[in-house]
Parts: C-alpha cells; sequence; structure tokens
C-alpha cells in the first residue's frame, strides 16, 4: 500500500503541545497497543571554549522528501506498524527545544522499538538536513552528525 508523502518539516522548534496532541489523537486507534517516542533536543555543547546556544537547520528539502518516504515506505515494510509521524524543525532552534520528533505505533511493543532505531539512524545518515551550531558569541560552526 503506497501511503501520501507526508510534511515533515516544522519551522523552528517542536512545542511540546504538538507532540501532546499527536500522542492524544492515537487514543481512539483501538489496534494500537504500543507506541515509541524519540525526541531529538538541542544540547548545550561546549567545542573549542565556545558553548552552543542553538541550532539553526535548512535543507534540500525535495532530496530530504524524497528520502523521508523512502525510508517511512521501507520501515512500514520491514516492521508491523500502526501509524508511524516523523517531524523536524527547520530554522533555529534554542538549547532545550525539541528539534526532531519521531513517533511510532503498532499492535506490539517489539517492533516499535526497532522501527524507531531504524528510523531515526537512517535519518540521521542518510536525509539532507544541515544543522548550523550557532555559539553564544553568535560565531557559529556546520554540525558533523554523530
Amino acid at each position: 500500500m503506497e501511503r501520501k508523502k507526508k510534511n515533515v518539516f516544522i519551522q523552528g522548534a517542536i512545542p511540546a503541545e504538538f507532540i501532546a496532541e499527536s500522542i492524544a489523537k492515537h487514543q481512539s486507534k483501538h489496534s494500537i497497543g504500543a507506541h515509541n517516542i524519540f525526541l531529538g533536543q538541542i544540547r548545550a555543547d561546549h567545542k573549542a571554549n565556545k558553548t552552543v546556544a542553538a541550532i539553526e537547520y535548512t535543507s534540500y528539502q525535495a532530496m530530504a522528501d524524497e528520502k523521508l518516504y523512502e525510508i517511512r515506505e521501507e520501515a512500514f515494510e520491514k516492521f508491523d506498524l500502526t501509524c508511524m509521524h516523523i517531524y523536524h524543525s527547520l530554522g533555529r532552534v534554542e538549547v532545550g527545544e525539541i528539534c526532531f520528533f519521531v513517533f511510532v505505533s503498532s499492535a506490539h511493543r517489539k517492533g516499535v522499538y526497532k522501527a524507531t532505531e531504524y528510523i531515526v539512524n537512517r535519518i540521521k545518515a542518510e536525509v539532507p538536513i544541515f544543522g548550523k551550531e550557532i555559539f553564544e558569541d553568535q560565531t557559529h560552526q556546520w554540525k558533523v552528525n554523530s
């Protein structure tokens, strides 16, 4: 079954209310027995005597959308999932704010753990999303995913 492409990108931080609403919307889906959530948060990393204050995200959005769709479809094929939601910030996100939200659901718990790790790792490795670390002194450097 081919699913429609979803809008993954959110301008700025992903609000806690958005995450809570996403969870609440699934309470009426009675075939779901398990959810797993990954939240990526901006850290105040220390690099070369500087502290990260924010990350500014950019993307090759058309390429990113295609790759995200591919990862999504492959995850549905590989794992027995009922639902999957992926959101990533664009623009500036401050330390302590959420920039990446993956939410998977299934009838049983075993699949959601493996699926979440698979999805997060593939996105980090393959999707053209770039982070410019902005330091407290307003200098910057491009982030390298690890």
